[in-house]
């Protein structure tokens, strides 16, 4: 029996990394897992509205959150920067009723739908290891990794209230779904620090010298490719790692796949494209 869940694509997915869109629901599909669409859903605001206006960024949270709601189930996400802002919500929604009132009474102004706190957030990492089970994702295995590969988390999923049942400090979740999936996960220092998303458009040198930082570390402690957990962070470390190299003067050139890329590609989908990352993994990773 299929486990339903909403899907919130986030402000990335269906654009710049379509990627991601691509393997979504085939790797959904093979796992049992029923992706119910939100049409009508918004962008979250991507933490730069909250720079001006922290009630606006909290309605279009809210909002989106009370569409799953008037479903009947929690919300799915691929990014754990989208992740961290609707667990953001949630966490001011819980601590300060009057504030959350006030954001459903604006809510419920201009949509007529107000967020109640059922429904709740949920990275595709935490679902895949806390509902699907790592047992039965090694069992759908077709396509093994058998690569040394490099887990970014970043910043957002590891702030308090967004770990889920993963520890904040010393994340380990994703390693095992590496392993899970035939790979070999690699030990680096900088797989929770930021590199800089969203930023980029407004202090693009540091953004760069982090985005540097952390692939360096990768390269350096051996790994053949990094799968990133967050897509607005995916872009940054795959499309612009030969400029952060050239600005910061690291070796940074190393294959970059999302979450849902690796899940999709060790459980049969797309050879071909699997195919090309084993080649890129041989010619510039590690």
């Amino acid at each position: 029996m299929a486990v339903k869940i909403a899907y919130y694509a986030g402000n990335t997915a269906r654009a710049a990394s379509s990627e991601v869109e691509d393997c979504i629901q085939p790797l959904c599909k093979t796992l049992g897992i029923q992706l119910i669409e939100l049409p009508k859903a918004s962008s979250d605001g991507g933490n730069i509205i909250k720079q001006s206006s922290p009630k606006l960024q909290h309605a279009l949270v809210a909002r989106n959150l009370a569409l799953a709601e008037a479903k009947k189930v929690d919300v799915l996400t691929t990014c754990a920067t989208s992740y961290g802002i609707m667990c953001d919500t949630v966490d001011e929604f819980s601590r300060d009723h009057g504030f959350a009132n006030s954001v459903n009474n604006l809510v419920a102004r201009t949509t007529g739908i107000e967020y109640q706190g059922e429904s709740k957030p949920r990275h595709l990492l935490h679902f895949l290891v806390e509902e699907i089970g790592l047992e039965t994702i090694r069992d759908a295995v077709i396509n093994p990794i058998r690569m040394d590969v490099a887990a970014y988390y970043g910043p957002n999923m590891q702030r308090d209230g967004a770990t889920s049942g993963d520890d904040a400090f010393m994340p380990t979740y994703l390693e095992q779904l590496i392993v899970a999936l035939g790979g070999t996960p690699v030990d680096y220092d900088s797989k929770c620090q930021s590199v800089g998303a969203p930023a980029l458009l407004t202090i693009n040198k540091p953004v760069m010298k982090m985005t540097a930082a952390v692939l360096a570390d990768a390269k350096s402690s051996g790994a053949d490719l990094m799968v990133s957990a967050c897509t607005i962070s995916h872009s940054n470390l795959d499309s612009y790692q030969s400029k952060a190299g050239k600005i910061s003067g690291k070796k940074t050139s190393m294959p970059i796949v999302h979450l849902a890329e690796l899940v999709a590609f060790a459980l049969g989908h797309f050879p071909d494209r699997f195919a090309q990352l084993r080649v890129r993994s041989l010619v510039i990773g590690g």
